[in-house]
């Protein structure tokens, strides 16, 4: 999988475009990057930007534009109904797709580190990224605002945590943050009865709502203070609105973590609701974009619902999670603009082809693809016939009483074959970068410039490390398969066994390959260099448990077989 994250940064201007594209403008010259939204408000006087991409280009995107957001925003002249402190007021980094939380606040102290101290002015870590727990409150750094922030900045309390402890009033002074991923999602009602879609917004929210008696009075404590029932769902906020476009009331909900409280999560518990009401759920709707996992996990829910195996393919649990939910109720779903993975992937993947394309590319005189990637091609096709085995085995006579692990093999294996798949680009892009460093490492030997040869001479290096992490990484992933491929036929469908010892032979073929990539990748490093030595060591593990691992699995297999 591919690492993501999505950036926000708030600047403080919504009134004048020039400005706001100026700043965007910077974010488009990355590459690696797409910008998703620009959302300006005259009121506020701010601009709430959403981009997305790989965490280093995402870094250094969000540097770019803060760096001309100082050059573009006077922070002494503004004016505006929200909160702020700066000209980049907050920028948080959120996790989308094979990024950890800790990797998010990683990527927000070097971005905040870099910010304070080449553009020179004081920079705070909130959230998941704070410093002491009173900063994880955005609230608290941002105190006063901007008029406060000159005597602020004097109380060692409040001491940045990156640049000078110095006011600057033109720039003013910036959050950089991680956070959790907001979902914004709304449930569709059958009703233009706005109380009765508030009323179920303030069960599941996780605010809850005040207790009233049986004459519809506040129930108080001994302190004269309202009481409050706890909603349903942490991390759910929501309100019940009527919505002219459509006619109908909706339950507005922004989920603020959809690890802890999902779309299926609050749609079961709506539908729920809304039928003891007499009301009928007719669908929902996300605003904005969505990751992709969210998506996939409401898919797996519905199908084990109704008690079908969840090992479905990625496109088929989109599809179950748009029906299920009814995202097409009022505007129609479409994956390539709602799924930010989906929006950021790159056109003419290899894995795109079909079988006959990926053949004629293959065969042509093109140096890539080639045995590398063909390699993660043998282990996501060991995966994919696993997963086959799996779901002709679920809820199977004789086979029932394994459905359980059935299931979460075969869900396994799906996942693991996305990610093979993923690294049949990901050797050919290698292979690409290395070509590139090749070609200016000529070039800069030509010129006859130490300084240039020196940079181009590094280039290459890590241009030749990375083509040869690839076909090692293919080699772990797929030997990762074997124990998983080996109870596959321990207790898969006896008629599709053969189809386990072919998914065995593919393990063996595929790491046998990307090994072959990997040792010719390591001649052109020096004998003694640390990396090829420590490399190899690896290399030569994995091919020395292959054989045995793969053997095991054909012998449970002649064994079913005859």
């Amino acid at each position: 999988m591919m690492k993501i994250v999505e950036c926000v940064p708030n600047f403080s201007e919504g009134r004048n475009m020039s400005v706001i594209d100026q700043i965007t403008d910077e974010i488009k010259k990355i590459k690696s990057v797409k910008l998703l939204d620009v959302d300006p408000g005259f009121d506020t006087n701010r601009t709430v930007v959403t981009f997305v991409g790989d965490p280093e280009s995402v870094k250094e995107a969000a540097f770019n534009a803060i760096k001309r957001s100082h050059q573009l925003i006077d922070m002494t002249n503004h004016k505006g109904a929200h909160p702020r402190f700066g000209a980049c007021d907050v920028c948080p980094i959120i996790p989308v797709s094979d990024v950890t939380m800790e990797e998010c606040a990683k990527t927000a102290h070097q971005l905040g580190e870099r910010l304070g101290k080449e553009l020179d002015y004081p920079v705070y870590f909130y959230e998941y990224a704070a410093t002491s727990e009173e900063r994880r409150n955005l609230a608290w750094v941002r105190q006063g605002e901007y008029e406060a922030l000159e005597a602020n900045l004097k109380d060692p309390a409040r001491k940045p945590d990156a640049g000078p402890s110095e006011f600057r009033p033109k720039a003013g002074a910036t959050a950089v943050g991680a956070r959790d991923f907001l979902i914004a999602y709304n449930v569709n009602l059958n009703t233009k009865n706005e109380k009765l879609a508030h009323d179920i917004a303030l069960n599941i929210r996780e605010q809850g709502r005040f207790l009233k008696d049986e004459n519809d009075k506040f129930i108080k404590d001994k302190d004269g203070n309202k009481m409050k029932q706890p909603g349903m769902f942490k991390n759910c906020k929501a309100i019940g609105w009527y919505v002219d476009d459509y006619k109908r009331a909706q339950i507005s909900i922004n989920l603020t973590n959809y690890h802890v409280t999902s779309m299926h999560d609050v749609f079961d518990e709506i539908s729920k609701q809304a039928a003891e009401r007499g009301l009928r759920v007719t669908g929902s709707e996300i605003v904005g974009v969505v990751p992709k996992d969210a998506v996939i996990k409401a898919g797996i829910h519905y199908l084990e619902k109704q008690g079908s195996c969840s090992a479905a393919d990625e496109k088929e649990l989109i599809k179950i999670a748009i029906q299920s939910l009814g995202l097409s109720d009022v505007a129609e779903f479409k994956s390539e603009e709602k799924i930010i993975e989906y929006m950021i992937s790159k056109p003419n993947k290899l894995v795109d082809l079909t079988i006959t394309e990926f053949n004629d590319m293959l065969s042509s005189d093109a140096p890539a693809p080639g045995g590398g990637s063909v390699a993660a091609l043998c282990g996501s096709l060991a995966a994919s016939l696993g997963a086959m085995v799996m779901n002709l085995t679920y809820d199977k006579k004789g086979y029932k009483q394994h459905n359980e692990e059935v299931n979460k093999l075969g869900k396994d294996l799906q996942q693991r074959k996305y990610e093979l798949l993923n690294l049949i680009d990901a050797d050919t892009d290698a292979f690409n970068i290395l070509m590139d460093a090749l070609s200016a490492k000529s070039k800069a030997k030509s010129s006859e410039d130490p300084e240039e040869i020196k940079k181009a001479d590094k280039q290459y290096y890590n241009a030749t490390v990375l083509a040869t992490d690839i076909p090692l990484k293919v080699m772990s992933c797929i030997m990762e398969l074997n124990p998983i491929i080996k109870r596959v036929a321990e207790i898969g469908n006896k008629n599709a066994a053969s189809d386990a010892g072919v998914a065995a032979l593919l393990i063996e073929s595929g790491v046998k390959a990307a090994g072959l990539n990997v040792k010719i990748n390591l001649s052109g490093f020096d004998n003694t260099d640390n990396y090829k030595l420590s490399t190899l060591k690896k290399m030569n593990n994995l091919l020395a448990e292959v054989d045995h691992e793969v053997e095991a699995i054909l012998s449970l297999v002649e064994k079913k077989i005859n």
